[in-house]
């Protein structure tokens, strides 16, 4: 009883720090800047671009969810693709609630329609989340290649500092810890409480693994790349709307995504505010090295951000709604099919 009332509690404390993230981040974002000048931007923006960029948006949806089913199709389990979309929209609906609670209700979701273990999907979720890295680490590479000049100048804006000293001890004690685990993996699995851990962790490292089990890896590395074309266009096209950003390369549209993908690791509801503030950083550092205006260059950031994050949240809002009747009518056809099923064996 004791847990059941502190959840509530704890939830909503998550959402405060989160929006206090938001607004602190989008305080920053405006600070100092004529926010007329930014309504005159948008009021002359063509939004006819905005609805490509959508159309790729909701693509992205599609193509992960039938990723997804390759995921989890080593460890037997064959789902829909309509159910794993669904169950993807949720989990991005919550994430909108209780930042980084997306993974959680995307795999409670899948159980409720597929009875997938929440272990092991939640481990294919991880092995997403690790594919993704990879797949922005190549975005990044192409920046780097491309647009190095204006890296350094959104690192000088940003005011953000890297000690490698620090990322390495924390490497370090990482490591330490799960060399750890696996040493003292059986004795500890003894201990009730324990063994339950243990057994999730186990489901999760089952899921991790699928990889190495594709039957479909051909398919799974097209999919993979489909997702990606389609957020880097659901970004890159976004520019065209705007008639000081019109003429931005395919480069400059690496670099806008990168910098709103980091933008939207800050646990702020959304993105709202941190994503606001990276590209407002992005783009003086774009138009820096371009040899323009830093103060044009924040305001067309700004401008680009009260575009892309709206259309971004809008679509998680409407797949996600519209999740929810679909996993419920998913939900009661199973049990009409388990009833049924049960009925037939009674008579038999």
């Amino acid at each position: 009883m004791e847990k059941k009332s502190t959840h509530p509690l704890k939830s909503i404390l998550t959402i405060v720090v989160s929006l206090a993230f938001a607004g602190f981040f989008l305080w920053l974002a405006l600070k100092g800047l004529d926010f007329k000048v930014i309504q005159k931007s948008l009021a002359k923006a063509n939004y006819v671009w905005v609805l490509f960029a959508a159309v790729f948006g909701i693509l992205a949806y599609w193509f992960r969810a039938i990723r997804w089913n390759l995921l989890l199709e080593p460890m037997g389990y064959s789902i829909s693709n309509s159910n794993s979309l669904w169950s993807l929209s949720f989990g991005y609906l919550m994430n909108l609630t209780i930042p980084r609670s997306g993974e959680v209700a995307r795999a409670t979701a899948l159980y409720g329609v597929e009875k997938v273990p929440v272990d092991k999907s939640f481990g294919t979720i991880i092995l997403e989340r690790v594919v993704d890295l990879v797949c922005m680490i190549g975005f990044l590479g192409l920046t780097l290649v491309f647009k190095s000049e204006a890296i350094l100048s959104f690192y000088r804006n940003s005011g953000i500092t890297i000690d490698p000293n620090k990322i390495l001890l924390v490497l370090g004690i990482l490591a330490l810890g799960v060399i750890l685990f696996f040493v003292f993996k059986k004795k500890l699995a003894r201990i009730p409480l324990l063994g339950k851990i243990i057994g999730f962790i186990d489901g999760i490292l089952d899921g991790l693994t699928t990889i190495f089990r594709l039957k479909q890896k051909i398919k799974f590395i097209i999919y993979t790349v489909a997702i990606w074309i389609s957020y880097f266009l659901a970004a890159y096209l976004v520019c065209f709307s705007l008639p000081e950003t019109s003429d931005f390369t395919i480069p400059d549209g690496f670099f806008i995504l990168v910098v709103g993908t980091f933008g939207m690791i800050i646990p702020a509801s959304g993105g709202i505010g941190a994503f606001n503030l990276a590209m407002k950083f992005g783009f003086m550092a774009l138009f820096i090295s371009m040899g323009k205006s830093a103060e044009l260059g924040g305001e067309m950031g700004l401008t680009y951000s009260f575009i892309s994050l709206p259309l971004q949240i809008t679509i998680m809002l409407v797949m996600g709604l519209i999740s929810i009747p679909m996993l419920a009518k998913a939900r009661n056809q199973r049990v009409a099919e388990k009833e049924l099923n049960e009925s037939l064996e009674i008579n038999e």
